[in-house]
């Protein structure tokens, strides 16, 4: 794969064009396929959207050729498509009476409905390299979970400046594009870059400015408003795979990003990368990613999950297609794997989100934190309310605190938990139906000061009254409460009623 040409942009204005005609678009591919077929394209499984294109029409030809790289016969494709057009940029090739495709073209559908298709190597677009093997290090994958996730949690407000670190077939250049005046995109292969050029000319995106190098290594001291990067993230014995191996050592790669980062940003500007991190012996995995954390720099960093070092070497095996070798070959890569993490005390291996905000502040805001739970995207929204909670927050001390006036937010419900029958409950929950999903046990206190928040009263008054209706003193009352009003803040259960942060 990583030695043959690759298509034109030339043409491809022309081929977008049929494409669309045809309904070669996201929601074109789940009517032809149905829900069944589409998902399972997601695992890697083709079976069922053969089975469903089994005509030729110009959609069913289209999918053959473009998503599932099955050969269409020449007269079905030219019915499908402006063959002189499509072979004379290179996007699809002649063998003998029948054509083929020489990339992999997925249609993906954009947050505001726009039709987008991303172009990568063949065989991956969907479900991920399948086993791409030694001989393939600089294949370009194309759309997987990582990147959807990675596109998902973004912030979205509109931007000078964006820049997109390690493109790959450029999702997330695309993405910036809605929303960025200036996209610069890099990668250390070349031809990853060639194929981010073809993902925005077939999408109908503007250009970006392309720059091959590492790291930051090819924009130098140029700073933005926008950093984003899902990186060759993974911890392995050596870089065979450009695609997926950071080729330094441990998680040295990810530390490095996330600590230049700071650099290159300017005030105000996010930086949000997929990471993978160590758990090392007798360190503590949030303090190790506290110490990456740039100067000036609030972070919010979560834990999605965490591996032992036997399941993630193995994930990873298994992607490289390592499983299918030799037995012996694959127990001497298994055991150079174990063999890694034995020599750097790591013991598992987590995986997550970073993002950094460049606040300037003195005392920045760190929160790490684990959450395995569902979430709901995108989240955007929701990364950018917590960093102005932490600004709320920082600018309020408790006495600030209990004279503001808040508000419960909008998708928070109360849920009362006891015995059936019973005349009070156990405990009450404030649960969040959107965003991260948080929910907190609160108190007789929390419960009722939750319960009346709608920004008529002030925090201080709030407490005033449930002191007089349980007895108790209202000055150790406004004492006691001020951490706890912080917390339901910090968490998004509570907004300020002048709606400095958004709910989140």
């Amino acid at each position: 794969m990583s030695t043959t040409s690759l298509p034109s942009p030339d043409h491809s204005s022309r081929l977008r064009e049929v494409l669309l005609a045809a309904d070669f678009t996201a929601d074109g591919l789940l009517d032809l396929l149905g829900a069944p077929a589409y998902t399972a394209l997601a695992r890697s499984e083709t079976v069922p959207a053969l089975r469903a294109t089994q005509g030729h029409t110009a959609l069913e030809s289209l999918v053959r050729l473009f998503l599932l790289q099955r050969p269409v016969a020449r007269e079905h494709a030219e019915r499908a498509l402006a063959l002189p057009e499509a072979l004379a940029g290179g996007w699809i090739a002649e063998d003998g009476d029948e054509i083929r495709a020489t990339v992999d073209v997925r249609p993906y559908g954009g947050p505001e409905g726009q039709d987008w298709f991303i172009v990568s190597d063949l065989g991956c677009a969907v479900g991920g390299a399948g086993g791409v093997g030694d001989h393939d290090e600089g294949v370009v994958l194309g759309v997987g979970g990582a990147s959807t996730t990675l596109a998902g949690i973004t912030v979205r407000t509109p931007v000078e400046s964006a820049l997109d670190l390690g493109t790959g077939s450029g999702i997330q250049a695309l993405h910036a594009s809605r929303h960025a005046t200036r996209v610069t995109a890099t990668d250390l292969n070349p031809r990853a870059l060639a194929f981010t050029r073809l993902t925005l000319a077939l999408s109908g995106a503007p250009e970006a400015d392309l720059r091959e190098g590492s790291l930051f290594e090819p924009v130098a001291d140029e700073t933005y408003d926008l950093i984003v990067s899902n990186p060759p993230f993974v911890i392995s014995p050596g870089a065979r795979l450009t695609y997926r191996d950071g080729g330094m050592a441990g998680d040295d790669l990810c530390r490095t990003l996330v600590s230049q980062a700071g650099d290159r940003l300017n005030l105000g500007g996010y930086a949000q990368f997929l990471a993978n991190w160590e758990h090392v012996e007798g360190e503590e995995w949030q303090e190790r990613l506290r110490s990456w954390v740039p100067r000036g720099c609030d972070a919010w960093i979560v834990q999605r999950e965490v591996q032992d070092i036997t399941q993630y070497a193995e994930l990873w095996l298994r992607d490289s297609g390592d499983h299918r070798s030799d037995p012996e070959a694959y127990a001497e890569r298994y055991g150079a794997w174990l063999d890694e993490f034995e020599s750097r005390k790591t013991k598992a291996v987590g995986f997550g989100w970073i993002t950094l905000r460049k606040s300037g502040a003195e005392q920045p805001s760190v929160v790490a934190e684990e959450w395995p739970h569902s979430v709901e995207q995108p989240l955007g929204d929701a990364v950018q309310a917590h960093f102005e909670r932490q600004d709320y927050l920082r600018a309020h001390d408790d006495a600030a605190l209990l004279a503001d006036h808040f508000v419960l937010a909008t998708e928070v419900v109360q849920e009362q938990v006891g015995l059936p029958g019973a005349e009070d409950p156990e405990h009450v929950v404030l649960r969040q139906h959107r965003g991260m999903r948080r929910a907190t046990k609160v108190d007789t206190v929390g419960a009722g000061f939750a319960g009346v928040c709608d920004g008529t009263l002030s925090a201080g008054r709030i407490l005033d009254a449930i002191a007089q209706v349980m007895g108790e003193d209202p000055v150790l009352l406004r004492d006691r409460t001020p951490g706890s009003i912080r917390l339901l803040v910090e968490e998004g259960f509570l907004e300020p009623a002048s709606g400095e942060p958004a709910s989140g």
